[in-house]
Formats: structure tokens, sequence, C-alpha cells
């Protein structure tokens, strides 16, 4: 019996620390969607982002645990005779609500160029933390590498191809316009203009 109630320990455990894990990471996509509702009136251009591999997979998952959370939901509500949360209950609602509403929501944030800076493919970047630009040429798409000068980071916006043109002319128009320099950021070759590195 003591090993049944060790096993149930454990199992409670465990869907608590799913749960946790799970509500840091819902939370985080439903801060990064209101950051792109607030922003979306100033898009100047945009596209959605590609689906990443495994989407349906991940979106099937999310119904799986809608089933068993039904489940489990009605199965503790005759036991108690009334709605429980338990660890199990709290753990399951929190991967239902990323596979099933925060993951898919995500990739509705359109990518791209804003008046205030540029949405990569993981977060936003602000004009004034551009510290550096570099492109890199693929088949179908090209990719610009944004290097933000505050956090010595590099992050990645996948362009499609038949927004490439208009992509570049507006970073020329915001270096033009002074929004994106590089100056102090070791990209800064002297009296050179900048809209040639792009």
């Amino acid at each position: 019996m003591n090993g049944s109630a060790d096993v149930q320990k454990i199992i409670a455990a465990t869907f608590l620390l799913l749960g946790a894990g799970f509500l840091v990471a819902n939370a985080r996509l439903a801060f990064e969607y209101a950051r792109f509702v607030k922003r979306r009136r100033g898009a100047l251009l945009t596209w959605r982002g590609p689906k990443p591999p495994y989407y349906v997979l991940q979106l099937a998952i999310g119904v799986f645990l809608g089933v068993i959370l039904i489940y489990n939901v009605a199965r503790t509500y005759r036991l108690y005779q009334g709605f429980r949360l338990d660890s199990r209950i709290f753990g399951q609602s929190m991967m239902f609500l990323y596979y099933a509403y925060f993951f898919p929501m995500s990739l509705t944030i359109g990518r791209g160029f804003y008046e205030d800076g540029i949405w990569a493919e993981t977060t936003f970047i602000p004009y004034h933390e551009v510290g550096g630009i570099s492109w890199r040429e693929g088949e179908h798409q090209v990719t610009l590498v944004v290097i933000s000068r505050l956090r010595n980071l590099a992050r990645r916006l996948i362009v499609p191809g038949d927004k490439y043109g208009a992509a570049r002319r507006l970073l020329r128009d915001k270096i033009g316009e002074h929004v994106i320099h590089f100056t102090g950021t070791g990209l800064d070759l002297g009296a050179h203009d900048e809209r040639d590195e792009v």
C-alpha cells in the first residue's frame, strides 16, 4: 500500500512541476502576443512566420490532452461530488493551454518590420538596439541576422523571397533617417554611408 502511495506522490509532484513549467511558457507567450497586439497598428512590412516542423503533431497533442483533461475533470467531479483542482488537472490544463491555444496563437504574430523595431523569429528588437545586420541568402528565402547592441546576441528573421527587396529598402530608409546606426558596435568603418551595410 505504501508503494502505491509513493507512486501517487511522485505522479502528483511530476504533474505539479510540468504545470509550473508550462504556466511560465504560457505566460511568456501571452506576454509576447500582448506586445504584438499593441504594436500591430504600426506594422510596416510583415508576414506570418513558417509553421515549425511537427506542427500537426503538436496540435494533435493538444487535442489528446483536451480529451484526457475532460475525462479527468469529470472523474474528479464524480469522486468528490464537485470540482477539485489537483496537481494532475493543473498540469494537464497548462499543457493543454500551451499546445491547443498559446502555441498556435504565437504563430499568428507578424514577423517583420514595425514603426519602432524588428520582430525576429523569437523576439522583438527595437531599432535603437540594432547594432549590426547581415543577410544570408538561401534558395527560397533570405535570413536577416540582427545583432543587438545591448545584449550582444544575434537574432534571425526569415524573409520570404517576395519581401526581400522591400525589406532592404525599408532598412536603408531607417538607416538614412538615423533610426538605426552602427556607431560604436565595431561595425563603424569611419566616413562611410551605413546604408551600404544593407
